[in-house]
């Protein structure tokens, strides 16, 4: 699908023009007299700018998520010789050209609005940054040639040249990817300033200490791994929305394939963001333990249980969708015994993910329970318990895409006839599993606790953490000797069981004995918690690709059979990531308080003052309407330029199934 026909006229140039008034603003905004704030016809100066904020950083994350998504779908159509993929990502590129210039005209909204209402704050930041603003101009013209080179050739550029148009989709992920990274500078500078002098009220470093400085590398790691989710929960929705209304047999099968695929990407990217959201609060604290008791225990602590809410939403209503697909699937009828037992783990692990830390009582209860909290449900809202709820909710959902990836597959052959490329891969990856688990055990086992303020007596409380990370290495060349006798099954089980009990149950109750007597060890804890999981998820993955590999099947994938509460379904997780990112960047934002620039330039404006969490609810209800309204006139778009119904004859299933029992009833 081509780009839309007014695709190559739309505002585009209008960001650059405002970037061209951002690098010319310091010398007429720095004149004597210039107003430090405005109001922008009498209302909130503020809320203008977080609404135009953030629906660009929206708009933003869909066009770096959907890029990645579609480049990797398009070369596994190449590798594998499989129209399909090449059309899904060519329907993606159709959405990401419209979604492209609304994000342009939102950019250019927000720096206009940001220069006439807050002059003294882009005084100041383009003393800091100018040379980026440059630099992020001329990404903005690179990305959009490569944009429309990358639709435009996408038919003149096959066969032979396919391999110079896939090369063009990776060059539009390296554009985004810097243009992430330098705007993620920009706002993790203005949390954790560097580069200044020893009053902290001029900066005198370079760009690039600006640029590099404590919060850079983990907010773009949380951004990155939060745009690729969110922009998977996004394919979801148009796939559901084009599903429910199709009148072709192929086309929901087509589209039910797409939000399959698209759920797929946002769950894997939710099974990461949570380490990534716990590496970056880490770093939050260290840099600032007043932003770090105020994220978590302070004036944003009810934020994060609509956070915890939200989260759990996603997750659950993933797995959701997944057990329902599984009715489309021959054989899965044998895995459905264990859908009760992942939904028991998981609305148990999500009652304490939300448990708030602090339940106040009545004046009765109080006296019956001896204490002002729960003298239990209190234990549910601190950190180990949290990370034990959220390690136990990722091995709840990896299962069940497990056991959708092997539902309709018969059994794996047999290890002897996977030949030598398939023991080579299992042995490379057991093997640096085992040396990454040993490099930290150790580093665990030697640390000195000294370094955090500690005594020589409390390295013991690493010696718990540091011999699961030496035990998991005997499982997984358990998990190899197993795999070489033909139980394959046997082995991701003991791989995960393993885990659940690691990670879960002994650090989850260590993790107590641990805050309560040597709290700054805490965080090592976690980090193993953390690693036992990805190993066990890598490991287990590795071991199915490879045992599973030409294994026969049960029967053919009725795509486009699946229940229309299933579409549901992906429009609430698109719905509910959306309300999870604008939630999210009001707590980022908010932990300034009342600081442009933490501790360097104050907010002196009537504004500023931490927004209640009504105030809260209604600007981010706002904001997710408007931007749900430009997603909806985006699919719209998409759907005008496909040129009406799709003709021809209907793709081949899905995942190598056999042609017969394609279509869907009507």
């Amino acid at each position: 699908m081509d780009a839309p026909r007014g695709a190559r006229r739309r505002p585009e140039a209008l960001l650059l023009a405002a970037f061209a008034v951002l690098l010319a603003a310091p010398a007429v905004l720095a004149a004597d007299g210039a107003p430090e704030y405005r109001r922008l016809f009498g209302g909130d100066a503020r809320i203008a700018v977080w609404v135009a904020a953030q629906l660009h950083l929206m708009l933003g994350a869909f066009v770096l998520g959907v890029p990645i998504f579609g480049t990797i779908l398009e070369i596994v159509g190449w590798r594998a010789r499989d129209p399909r993929y090449d059309r899904l990502a060519r329907e993606l590129t159709g959405l990401l050209s419209t979604a492209f210039s609304a994000t342009a005209a939102l950019g250019a909204l927000f720096v206009f609005v940001l220069i006439a209402l807050y002059p003294r704050v882009v005084t100041f930041l383009a003393g800091v940054f100018h040379g980026t603003f440059v630099l992020y101009a001329l990404l903005i013209i690179a990305e959009t040639a490569t944009l429309y080179l990358y639709a435009g050739l996408w038919d003149r550029w096959g066969g032979r040249w396919k391999v110079a148009h896939v090369a063009l989709g990776v060059l539009l992920n390296v554009w985004g990817t810097l243009l992430m990274l330098i705007a993620t500078a920009w706002t993790a500078y203005m949390m954790t300033p560097t580069g200044l002098d020893a009053d902290r009220t001029r900066f005198i470093g370079t760009t690039w200490q600006a640029v590099a400085n404590p919060l850079w590398i983990p907010l773009a790691i949380h951004r990155f791994v939060a745009n690729v989710s969110f922009g998977g929960f996004v394919v979801g929705a148009y796939a559901a929305v084009r599903f429910l209304a199709a009148d072709r047999d192929d086309d929901r099968a087509h589209y039910d394939w797409m939000g399959y695929v698209g759920n797929l990407t946002g769950v894997a990217g939710m099974i990461l963001l949570p380490f990534a959201g716990y590496y970056l609060g880490r770093e939050v604290y260290s840099a600032s333990a007043v932003m770090g008791n105020n994220m978590m225990g302070g004036a944003f602590s009810w934020t994060f249980i609509i956070q915890a809410a939200l989260i759990g939403m996603l997750f659950v209503g993933a797995n959701y969708y997944l057990w329902l697909g599984m009715e489309r699937i021959p054989g899965a009828e044998r895995y459905r015994g264990a859908v009760k037992y992942l939904t028991m783990a998981l609305v148990v692990a999500f009652a304490v993910w939300l448990t708030p830390r602090n339940i106040p009582l009545t004046g009765e209860e109080q006296q019956a329970l001896g204490g002002q909290f729960h003298p239990v449900l209190k234990y549910f809202g601190l950190m180990p318990a949290k990370n034990a709820a959220v390690n136990l909710i990722i091995l709840s959902t990896f299962l069940s895409l497990l056991l959708y990836r092997r539902a309709n597959r018969g059994r794996p052959r047999p290890f002897a006839l996977q030949g030598r490329g398939g023991n080579t891969l299992l042995l490379a990856v057991g093997v640096l599993l085992a040396a990454l688990l040993a490099w930290y055990g150790g580093s665990v086992l030697t640390l000195d606790p000294r370094t955090l303020d500690l005594t020589e007596a409390h390295a013991r409380y690493l010696l718990v953490p540091g011999l699961l990370l030496v035990a998991d290495i005997l499982v997984v060349a358990l998990g190899l000797a197993l795999v070489h006798l033909n139980r394959p099954t046997a082995a991701v089980a003991v791989t995960l069981g393993t885990t659940a009990v690691f990670s879960v149950l002994v650090l989850g109750v260590w993790g107590f004995v641990v805050m309560e007597r040597a709290n700054p060890l805490l965080r090592h804890v976690a980090v193993v918690q953390w690693l036992l999981v990805m190993v066990a998820l890598v490991w287990s993955t590795t071991i199915d690709g490879v045992v599973y590999r030409g294994a026969g099947r049960l029967g053919t994938i009725r795509w486009g059979h699946i229940p229309r509460r299933a579409q549901y379904a992906l429009i609430l997780l698109c719905v509910s990531s959306v309300l999870l990112m604008g939630l999210m960047g009001y707590v980022r934002s908010g932990l300034r308080e009342d600081w442009h620039v933490y501790s360097v330039l104050r907010d002196t404006s009537e504004s500023a003052w931490t927004p209640t969490n009504a105030l809260m609810a209604r600007v981010v209800g706002v904001i997710v309407l408007v931007f749900l309204g430009i997603v909806a006139a985006s699919f719209w778009l998409a759907r005008l330029s496909a040129g009406g119904p799709r003709n021809g004859p209907p793709d081949p299933p899905a995942l190598g199934a056999p042609r017969q029992s394609q279509g869907a009833p009507r």
